[in-house]
This record gives C-alpha cells, sequence and structure tokens, in this order.
C-alpha cells in the first residue's frame, strides 16, 4: 500500500516517524482530496470513481491518526495537518495541484496556501463545506459557535464514541431532513469509517478544527477559489462558515447548495462532481 513518511515532534523535542495513507487514481491534471472529521480518504469514493474519467489524477489521504495512516499521540494541530499535505505534494513531486477540503479539510487548504504555496505547486483551491475562517465564538468573533458546544462534544466522545459518531451522522447527511434519502446501509458505513480511527485523534482533531482561527490565512489565498457550502448545512453553519470565509477571499466563486446538508458530496453527489470537475478543468 503507497504511503509517504512525515514526521510528528513530541513535546519533549523528539522525533516520531508517521506515515500516511494515500490512494493514487488515474492520469491528468493532479487534485488532491483532503477528508472531513472524523473520517477518512474512504468518504471520497464516488469522486474517485468519478473524476479520473475527465483527464483528472486523483489523490486521496487518510490525515494522520484516521483510515490507515499512522496514530501518534501528538501533532493533531493545523501546522503539522499542513506540514503533512506539504509532505506528500513534495513526496509525490506534484505541480499544477487542486486542493479540494472538505470541513476540517478546508483548513488545511487555508493554512497550507498560507504558509508553503510560495513555490506555486498549488493552482486552485476548493473549500467544500468547510470550517473556516473560525467557528469558536470570541469577543472578536460574537456570531461563532459557543465552547459549550464542543466541550459537550468531547464529553461524548469520551464517554461513548459510536452512540455519538451514530448521530452526528444522521445530521451530517440530513437524514429526515432532505428529500435526499441516505440508506441504512451508508449510514453504517459511515459509522464504521469514523469508528476507524484512534479515539485520542478524533478528539484532538475536533478541538482543531473548532479553535483554530483561520481570518489571517484566508486573506493570503491567491489563487482561484471554489466555495461551496449547503444551505441547511446543521454541522458547520454557513452563516458562521462560507457566508464569513468569501469575504475573505473576495476574488471566489460561491456556490449556494439550497437544499443541502454538511455530506452534500455524497447526497448531491451529481451536482457536486459536475461543479467541481468545471473548475478544475477549466
Amino acid at each position: 500500500m503507497p504511503f509517504i513518511t512525515t514526521n510528528s515532534v513530541s513535546l519533549s523535542g523528539s522525533s516520531e516517524e508517521v506515515n500516511i495513507f494515500y490512494q493514487d487514481t488515474g492520469r491528468g491534471k493532479p487534485v488532491i482530496l483532503i477528508h472531513g472529521w472524523p473520517l477518512s480518504h474512504a468518504m471520497w469514493e464516488y469522486q474517485l470513481n468519478e473524476l479520473p474519467k475527465h483527464n483528472i489524477r486523483v489523490i486521496a489521504y487518510d490525515r494522520r491518526g484516521f483510515g490507515m495512516s499512522s496514530r501518534p499521540w501528538e501533532g493533531y494541530d493545523y501546522d503539522t495537518f499542513a506540514s503533512d499535505l506539504k509532505a506528500l505534494i513534495e513526496t509525490l513531486e506534484l505541480t499544477d495541484v487542486t486542493l479540494v477540503g472538505f470541513s476540517m479539510g478546508g483548513g488545511e487548504v487555508a493554512r497550507y496556501l498560507s504558509k508553503y504555496n510560495e513555490d506555486g505547486r498549488v493552482s486552485k483551491a476548493i473549500l467544500v463545506s468547510a470550517v473556516t475562517p473560525f467557528l469558536l465564538e470570541t469577543s472578536d468573533n460574537p456570531n461563532g459557535m459557543p465552547q459549550d458546544v464542543f466541550e459537550n462534544i468531547k464529553v461524548q466522545l469520551e464517554q461513548d464514541r459510536a452512540h455519538f459518531l451514530s448521530n452526528f451522522g444522521k445530521t451530517f447527511f440530513g437524514v429526515n431532513v432532505f428529500n435526499h434519502p441516505v440508506s441504512a446501509e451508508h449510514l453504517q458505513h459511515t459509522l464504521n469509517m469514523a469508528m476507524n480511527s484512534a479515539g485520542y485523534a478524533a478528539i484532538k482533531s475536533m478541538q482543531a478544527w473548532s479553535t483554530t482561527d483561520f481570518r489571517k490565512d484566508l486573506p493570503t489565498i491567491k489563487v482561484p477559489t471554489l466555495v461551496i457550502h449547503g444551505k441547511d448545512d446543521e454541522t458547520v453553519p454557513i452563516d458562521v462558515s462560507a457566508e464569513e470565509t468569501v469575504k475573505y477571499i473576495p476574488h471566489s466563486e460561491y456556490l449556494i447548495y439550497d437544499d443541502a446538508p454538511h455530506g452534500l458530496f455524497y447526497t448531491h453527489m451529481q451536482k457536486f462532481n459536475e461543479d467541481i470537475i468545471r473548475f478544475i478543468n477549466s
């Protein structure tokens, strides 16, 4: 199985080798798909099936702590996540890359472009249901979500992760809310995917995406950018995320899916695939 190797530096200063699993499919313009929390590269199944038909080379990887990647105790912060992404791009010697970040993966896109794109390896970006620019309610971000919301998630993850994630998946896909049925089998598949992670990685990553401020990262993005978000997203509400993100990236193209939940990559699969293929190949 293909892996790239990166490092994780502990608080004591020692370095630990970390293996990042990736899938590399198709030929053509390279696109990197960055999964959301608490899933893995497997969430992109229906994009991996379709994009290579359109002269696109699709690379999807598992974030550290998730899927088939290493599960170190430390390194669940966006500087490290972006460094892992940099290692993937450089190891595979990629250029003219489009980054597609879903949900917490949007944070990797923002942080990578802010810190590492001086070499111009990345030429386009797509933010899908992304957590940018800043989800946490603070004195200078009054429309954010209260800290208590995330503390409650942490408690539930610590007490009964499977139960919490089962309910999370239903909200994620808008089950019983939208006219886009999601089968019980797909929900179970998603739960299995979510549980195939280290519990501490799920908790620490949640703390990262809920508290990291990307408001200084976003204005540095100069590449063509597509922002896609569901109007009825109850997981990452559009008002605190996409509506604010496009203010920081005024040159971005903004698509709102009127009746879409968070997991629109699946519930609105055909439209989503068409939109990102058009943008990638434009």
